[in-house]
């Protein structure tokens, strides 16, 4: 099962960052850049019957203080609140922790302890965190989503960092299908579900880099009017 995460962080740059290395461990994320926005995501997300998982947010945003956002959300929701903020004074965090955050995370933190206190969090409210598969090999290839690299060969490889998001995307669920709906959802965004132009560019980008021949791949495998699949990990 994938968890849904709704990330609440106004610096486009960390929002960014914190998106891509969520999605790397298998996360499903929603991101916002201020308190309107994720009001909306979360009374969405209860119209559609699609549950959020947990909610990491950020205090300051531009448009109201993310202490707020949270007594909101704690009054109507029962999602699990991780805080992250450079506010580190101990009463700010006893308050808010009182109001009803799970856990709160001081700024700046390294993405391995902020993966550490999701999965913590997450935990305490029983749901069960299944380890990513970030490791993989298949033949000549090696792919570790942890250390962002990939090899053939022995042979570092280069990727553009939409490239390497696609390979993560498939590396999650190798030997099953991604459909191209699922795929273009989570690399390029809801807005670009249709634009299949996109996967068959870059998949062919990848198999130029991956595929010992690229016209008749063994690798990344093409599921007719369906998906993709990345064939089964040795590992």
């Amino acid at each position: 099962m994938t968890l849904k995460v709704l990330l609440v962080e106004d610096d486009r740059e960390l929002r960014h960052t914190l998106s891509d290395a969520l999605r790397v461990e298998g996360y499903d994320v929603v991101a916002s850049s201020s308190a309107a926005d994720a009001h909306a995501v979360l009374r969405h997300s209860m119209a559609s019957g699609e549950p959020l998982d947990l909610l990491v947010l950020d205090l300051g945003l531009p448009d109201g203080d993310g202490g707020d956002v949270l007594r909101s959300v704690r009054a109507q929701y029962l999602l699990p609140i991780l805080i992250i903020s450079a506010r580190h004074d101990d009463v700010n965090k006893v308050a808010l922790l009182d109001a009803g955050a799970d856990d709160y995370l001081v700024k700046p933190f390294s993405i391995s302890e902020l993966l550490a206190r999701m999965r913590v969090t997450l935990r305490h409210r029983g749901t069960v965190v299944l380890a990513p598969q970030t490791q993989y090999r298949c033949g000549t290839v090696e792919i570790d989503l942890a250390k962002h690299t990939v090899h053939r060969a022995g042979e570092a490889v280069h990727l553009t960092p939409t490239e390497f998001k696609l390979l993560a995307r498939l590396v999650r669920q190798a030997g099953q299908v991604v459909t191209h709906r699922q795929l273009l959802m989570d690399v390029w965004g809801a807005e670009h579900v249709d634009q299949t132009q996109y996967l068959r560019l870059y998949m062919g980008q990848l198999r130029a880099k991956l595929e010992s021949n690229p016209t008749e791949p063994s690798l990344l495998l093409t599921e007719p009017g369906v998906g993709y699949r990345l064939a089964e990990s040795l590992i």
